[in-house]
């Protein structure tokens, strides 16, 4: 009786070894194949960042944080760059608040009951500014130019625009 009882507890053993490593098995097999599928996706978003970094890199080409040449141009002058490319964003947006159907920079009048306001500014160099405007319902663009007199006021200058034409 003694031996039969050790048989059976030998084969209880081996089952219960059997499947200890069935199932050991199957969690190792089941994080490889979950390790494969992150370092995939791990893979694709490190080439879909650095895609983005390119693409960024490409678009923030005309911006004066970008160009060294306009900002040493400033600073050869004294100013702190910092604190004056904010400045000249400002005074454009600053022109937003005007009285009348006239905006101060941009030629056109609005069509709608609202005021025609420059949304998005671009700084491009120690010369040159790129705006939107909108007046809810036609957008539009202008290029200004832009320059520090002697009393350190910056005087804007339009020199090109255009509205874009209504989809009927």
């Amino acid at each position: 009786m003694k031996s039969k009882i050790l048989m059976y507890l030998f084969i209880f053993s081996v089952l219960l070894l059997i499947f200890q490593y069935v199932n050991s098995k199957n969690i190792i097999d089941k994080y490889e194949k979950d390790i494969v599928t992150v370092k995939a996706k791990l893979a694709e978003s490190e080439k879909a960042q650095k895609t983005l970094e390119e693409q960024n890199f490409e678009l923030s080409y005309f911006d004066i944080d970008r160009n060294e040449d306009a900002l040493s141009y400033f600073e050869a002058q004294g100013y702190d760059t910092s604190e004056l490319i904010p400045a000249i964003i400002e005074g454009l947006y600053n022109m937003n608040d005007y009285e009348g159907d006239d905006h101060p920079i941009v030629p056109y009048v609005s069509t709608t009951s609202s005021k025609l306001l420059i949304n998005k500014v671009r700084v491009m160099n120690h010369k040159w500014i790129v705006a939107n405007f909108t007046d809810g319902n036609f957008w539009g663009e202008i290029f200004v130019t832009y320059s520090i007199d002697e009393n350190n006021d910056l005087k804007y200058k339009l020199v090109e625009y255009f509205l874009y034409p209504t989809i009927n």
